[in-house]
């Protein structure tokens, strides 16, 4: 066990090959500086070691200072402040087939302290000596698997400040909005109508926005639309794909009524947002950990 406080470097594997691996923040950069955010393929979990400054993830600035933990989801986009320094695990889809573990448990931005902060410390960490020691050995891949996931269970078990009582969403209606969430992951380049989604669901449209009022308290057609407009934008700020291609593989055969579509959800054109990706991100955000579209 590495001692409470401190952090082993980071070590970096072979993406192609490795289930699991560590590695510093800054190899997440596309651009030096962070001068555009990076649109990731994986799962990560950011560990905050040193520096204070910003995380921007899915367009939302996060203060970072050492003990933040940041949850990050494959398709997301993330961007630092280049102050920042942190430890990140990685790691796909197949390292956790089999295990009894939800990474999408874990919170999406805390700040640990205390014995927590030490506990999460030791557990990178000794996944990090093990990751570095046992590098490309087979019979070390249990070992990194379960360490992984012993790590994600202790992180799932953090204290967070989801809404309890009369303001907490019935068990139901929660269901309901994953399992919309789910089919809306699965079709939102497809259809943008919340009867499509009603009838792959078996169920009302009212079923539907009821169930997304009570967990956002917004309708079920904003919660489609925005989806739309969130991977727009990821799009747009992190590609230099055209924006009439965006537009297409969004389900806007017409450049035109994307434009509409996304000045109405975002609040500037296209082109505007794009233009503005550079910018340093301006109004620090502390949320609570919102509802994961995948469930």
């Amino acid at each position: 066990m590495v001692p409470s406080g401190q952090l082993s470097p980071a070590t970096r594997s072979d993406p192609s090959t490795a289930e699991i691996d560590l590695l510093d923040l800054g190899h997440l950069a596309t651009e030096p500086g962070w001068r555009r955010p990076t649109l990731l393929d994986a799962d990560l979990l950011i560990l905050v070691t040193g520096g204070h400054g910003t995380a921007e993830l899915d367009f939302r600035a996060l203060a970072c200072r050492p003990g933040t933990l940041l949850r990050v989801s494959p398709g997301q986009v993330l961007r630092c402040t280049p102050q920042l320094d942190a430890t990140v695990v990685r790691w796909r889809e197949e390292a956790l087939r089999g295990l009894d573990v939800d990474p999408d448990a874990v919170p999406t931005y805390h700040q640990l302290a205390g014995e927590d902060e030490d506990a999460v410390i030791n557990e990178v960490s000794q996944l990090a000596v093990d990751s570095r020691r046992h590098r490309g050995d087979p019979a070390a891949r249990s070992l990194l698997r379960h360490e992984l996931a012993v790590l994600l269970l202790r992180l799932a078990l953090l204290p967070t400040d989801r809404p309890t009582g009369a303001d907490a969403p019935q068990r139901a209606e929660l269901a309901t909005f994953h399992r919309l969430c789910r089919e809306i992951e699965r079709g939102y380049q497809h259809t943008r109508r919340v009867e499509d989604y009603a009838a792959r669901l078996g169920c009302s449209v009212r079923t539907l926005t009821r169930a997304c009022l009570a967990v956002t308290g917004r309708s079920a057609k904003q919660v489609v639309d925005e989806r739309v407009a969130l991977q727009a934008s990821r799009l747009l700020a992190a590609t230099d794909e055209p924006v009439a291609r965006i537009g297409r593989r969004l389900g806007f055969p017409e450049p035109t009524n994307f434009g509409r579509f996304f000045t109405r959800e975002v609040g500037v054109s296209p082109g505007a947002f794009r233009a503005a990706r550079g910018q340093p991100p301006r109004r620090i955000i502390r949320p609570r950990r919102p509802v994961d579209p995948t469930g």
